[in-house]
């Protein structure tokens, strides 16, 4: 019985459902995890005092959130050197994240349950957000202008909010000035110097040529002693204003509040209160530009590096795997060739990652790149403009990387097509040509739209490859801006993959920066999910316009 049960493909069936199903168990568990601890990190969290004494020491205050807690059970706990009361069976300790790194040197701190004495969270308590040093808790004591007190007491918080408002709408004056207007006078002088440069090598460099790069650089130099003057002066309005807060140990610091993004109090705040807060926690995620060392505030540019990236790859990858496989299936003669070539196709797609990274380093960067660089851009020597990693060689590795996947996709989409398509149109009087590009391509479309949606899926999440070609930890400026010629391909850029392994395994506060990995890495994945549908809504489309014309 069991053998004509094995015999039937039963056993096989179910096995491959249980396979099936603890995949998706898994993939939903860590989706969940990512979810939980990066979702949760933009929720403002109360604020607890504890009165903490160990053995031996002084009382002492401790002002911080609680963030995780550790049961260690009795025996292991002495095996580490713990002293442990007889009839104590755990050791419960929780990690406090105190802040105010400047004054204590550290962010986090474990405490031992039995050491508390006394446990409250005091409405006074006050969350500053730095772009330095990371946040600050303590309690406000007042607020300064020119370094004379304007506010104390209970005042001190309203008139803090108003300033803060005020000194955030002027940093983000100095911001545009700096990085839209001043950004745009250096590269036009950069380019100056270039054009400059180039005559020069050309011996073209006459009178009128130079007497005209200098007007330009004159008008240049005119409008940045303008910026120069507005942005000394939003300066000096910038440092008037501070504030200062007592800390956990009664010692008082002075913040200058163009040091501060927020200052908030969680242990007051109501439900509708925390929820604005988290709004504007995710906004600023989504939208500012990366801060203490990729730990603090948003990552824009890698969101957009990313995107930016996916979308170059996926132009260059189309039209060369679809002509691949097109020329494999429609024209190439049928022999130990053609299946030379497709066993070469499948065996590239595993070839590993960082092998194309290496390739795309040696060949599209030094070799073309250096190569493009002494034909068009001699001027700019011996700096490089494509011989060094950038945009442009990373998207063209990628699609390298990816291209196998397009081929054997589109030549799956090819070989599904009846014949009788092909021969109907041919008896028509169409030529092959006509056959194929109004006919055949139109048909195989979905399948071409499915090796894009895998080659997407695949080429998002590269991380080692990139390293080499293109990704950096902090790109100052985009890939795409205002000046001409608006894309810049030469310029490095930011991605999330990286992002993640920078901040999970190079910050020097893995604590701190430890919620804004699993953030990162659940807005990767909705990133891919996002590219994906996109895709398959064209692909689905595409198939349903087909559909009557296979049937």
């Amino acid at each position: 019985m069991i053998r004509l049960w094995f015999k039937s493909g039963t056993p096989w069936i179910w096995l491959n459902a249980a396979a099936v199903s603890l995949s998706l168990i898994m993939v939903v568990g860590v989706l969940g995890l990512v979810i939980e601890r990066g979702v949760g990190h933009f929720w403002p969290h109360q604020v607890n005092q504890f009165s903490y004494q160990e053995p031996d020491n002084q009382p002492q205050i401790i002002i911080g959130e609680k963030v995780d807690t550790s049961i260690t059970p009795a025996s292991m706990a002495k095996s580490t050197g713990h002293v442990m009361a007889d009839n104590a069976d755990t050791l419960v300790q929780y990690l406090i994240k105190t802040g105010n790194r400047d004054v204590t040197g550290t962010d986090f701190r474990w405490i031992q349950e039995r050491n508390i004495k006394a446990h409250s969270e005091p409405s006074d308590l006050i969350v500053i957000e730095r772009r330095e040093w990371g946040n600050f808790y303590g309690q406000l004591l007042e607020v300064k202008e020119n370094g004379v007190t304007i506010a104390t007491g209970e005042q001190a918080w309203q008139v803090l909010q108003t300033k803060i408002d005020e000194t955030l709408a002027i940093f983000k004056e100095i911001t545009h000035i700096e990085k839209k207007e001043v950004g745009t006078i250096n590269f036009g002088l950069e380019r100056l110097r270039l054009k400059q440069r180039k005559l020069e090598l050309e011996n073209s460099l006459d009178d009128v040529a130079k007497q005209k790069i200098d007007a330009e650089k004159a008008a240049f130099e005119a409008e940045y002693k303008q910026h120069q003057a507005k942005l000394t002066g939003l300066y000096q309005k910038l440092r008037s204003d501070s504030l200062v807060a007592k800390t956990e140990s009664g010692s008082q610091l002075v913040i200058p509040l163009s040091k501060v993004v927020r200052v908030f109090q969680p242990n007051t705040m109501s439900l509708l209160d925390k929820i604005l807060h988290y709004g504007s926690k995710v906004v600023e995620f989504l939208t500012d530009d990366p801060r203490e060392a990729n730990t603090e505030g948003g990552i824009f540019p890698a969101i957009f590096g990313t995107v930016m990236m996916v979308l170059m790859m996926s132009v260059i990858v189309t039209p060369f795997g679809v002509i691949a496989a097109v020329y494999l299936r429609e024209y190439a003669k049928q022999g130990f060739t053609t299946r030379l070539i497709r066993i070469a196709v499948n065996n590239l797609a595993g070839v590993p990652s960082v092998v194309y990274g290496v390739f795309g380093l040696g060949f599209f960067v030094y070799i073309l790149g250096g190569n493009i660089d002494q034909l068009f851009f001699p001027e700019s020597s011996p700096a490089p403009v494509f011989g060094t990693p950038g945009l442009l060689w990373a998207s063209i590795t990628l699609a390298l990387l990816t291209l196998p996947v397009v081929i054997v996709s589109t030549e799956e989409g090819l070989a599904r097509i009846p014949i009788s398509i092909r021969e109907g149109s041919l008896a028509l009087g169409a030529t092959k040509l006509e056959t194929l590009w109004l006919t055949v391509l139109p048909m195989a479309s979905p399948a071409m739209m499915t090796g894009l949606i895998l080659a997407v899926a695949r080429a998002a999440g590269e991380v080692a490859p990139l390293m080499l070609v293109g990704v950096v930890k902090l790109a100052p400026t985009l890939p795409l801006d205002g000046n001409f010629p608006f894309l810049h391909l030469d310029r490095k850029f930011m991605h999330l993959g990286f992002h993640i392994y920078d901040v999970g395994f190079q910050s020097p506060n893995v604590e701190a920066a430890r919620p804004l990995v699993y953030a990162t890495a659940l807005l990767l994945v909705l990133v891919i999910i996002g590219l994906n549908l996109a895709a398959i809504v064209i692909r689905n489309n595409l198939r349903e316009k087909y559909r009557a014309l296979e049937g």
